[in-house]
């Protein structure tokens, strides 16, 4: 067992479905070489232990009309619990910010920004980031291309 309490069979479990997340049972049993049954309860137990977080399909973007992508980093005025909350409950509520770190260093946040065009951006700059939730300064950074991107984690 890892230091996590996973093991190699789970380890393997969970490399085959990030890259393969609508395998079968059977198949995923079959390619760990574990029976369907076994292979099944240790999935099971690893979705309880939220281990696996979810199952979800990867959309390509500008297949759906979101044809820009930014990195927005995000200095907030103050730093109290209150103006903290406020600003995570207005990120909450933007479908257009796909991901949210807090960082370390000169800037508070990151937010990865998806929308359809440039109009697209400017209004949720100007609407929701910078219209009463707490920001002081941003810096935009837009996508050019994306050279890899994976929601596989290194096992």
């Amino acid at each position: 067992m890892s230091d996590s309490g996973l093991d190699r069979i789970d380890l393997r479990i969970l490399e085959v479905l990030q890259r393969h997340g609508r395998i079968t049972n059977t198949e995923l049993a079959e390619t760990i070489s574990l029976s369907a049954s076994a292979c099944l309860r240790r999935v099971q137990r690893l979705e309880q232990a939220g281990v696996i977080s979810g199952y979800a399909a990867r959309i390509e973007p500008r297949a759906i009309g979101l044809g820009l992508q930014a990195f927005v980093r995000v200095q907030l005025a103050r730093h109290d619990a209150q103006s903290i909350e406020h600003f995570i409950q207005r990120i909450a509520e933007s479908g257009e910010v796909v991901a949210c770190h807090a960082l370390t260093g000169d800037m508070d946040y990151l937010l990865h920004v998806v929308v359809e065009d440039l109009d697209h951006f400017s209004r949720f700059l100007l609407d929701r980031l910078l219209n009463d939730s707490g920001v002081a300064d941003v810096n935009s950074s837009f996508v050019l291309r994306t050279v890899k991107q994976t929601g596989a984690l290194p096992l």
